[in-house]
């Protein structure tokens, strides 16, 4: 079996975007890719990433999510990522080379954790952003995919 491509969705806080990025590219495109996912400064996944993850059958607990930061996980001598995915501003900015990827992308994805308004318009929120991230992913794996 040929060896897949590394893919690191990087965000500020591996709680939300970049944990559904992953969870999405290991759903969608295991076979193709090994996905990971990190934070520049992690802290715990946010209960509503879950929770939205849930409802479309994904379950990060089951799956073994846990935040991670990008330092001890996978800044490391001899370490090849195939794909850096920055999925917010911040990180982009804060991580403007990053020795050993052979592709970077930059996807602009609103916070979810920054929304603001009734639990309801929370969750809509993290929906929205959930559902934009599994789109992202999908093409991502079309134009990608080892052939």
């Amino acid at each position: 079996m040929k060896k897949r491509p590394k893919v690191l969705f990087l965000c500020t806080h591996n709680s939300a975007r970049s944990q559904m990025a992953e969870a999405f590219l290991r759903h969608y495109g295991g076979e193709f890719f090994e996905a990971h996912s990190a934070g520049l400064n992690p802290s715990a996944i946010h209960p509503y990433t879950y929770q939205v993850m849930q409802e479309v059958g994904i379950d990060l607990a089951a799956e073994g999510h846990r935040s991670k930061g990008l330092i001890e996980e996978y800044f490391k001598p001899k370490v090849h990522i195939g794909y850096l995915i920055t999925v917010c501003q911040r990180a982009e900015a804060e991580c403007p080379s990053y020795p050993g990827v052979s592709v970077r992308y930059y996807w602009e994805i609103e916070d979810p954790a920054a929304a603001t308004g009734s639990e309801e318009e929370i969750l809509a929120r993290f929906r929205a952003v959930r559902d934009e991230i599994a789109g992202r992913v999908k093409a991502f794996i079309a134009a990608e995919r080892p052939r």
